[in-house]
């Protein structure tokens, strides 16, 4: 995982990611890089526009979080009617006894 932050960190800092660059953060945080490792991210993150990738996720997040909301928004209006249907059905029982 921590090669992927370092890929990322090279993104936001608008450093190319290559094997050099990314083996010199993963150095910095104090760990010995493994070179296959990093040349598999590399290789992985060629013609990857992280930033859009960045971008596409929130909006999913967006849209997930919208989608969930909706059937408890709807839940709560059925509550409502049910709530409402046995008050009348209470009141109507009350009124044949009382």
């Amino acid at each position: 995982m921590e090669y992927i932050y370092a890929a990322l960190l090279l993104d936001a800092v608008g450093k190319e990611i290559n094997e050099e660059n990314l083996e010199n953060v993963i150095k910095a945080a104090g760990k010995e890089p493994d070179k296959a490792t990093i040349k598999m991210v590399v290789d992985s993150l060629k013609g990857v526009d992280i930033k859009e990738i960045i971008k596409n996720a929130q909006n999913m997040q967006v849209q997930v979080a919208q989608t969930t909301q909706q059937p408890q928004q709807e839940a709560k209006k059925e509550e409502k009617k049910e709530e409402k249907s046995s008050e009348e059905a209470s009141a109507g029982l009350a009124s044949l006894f009382g």
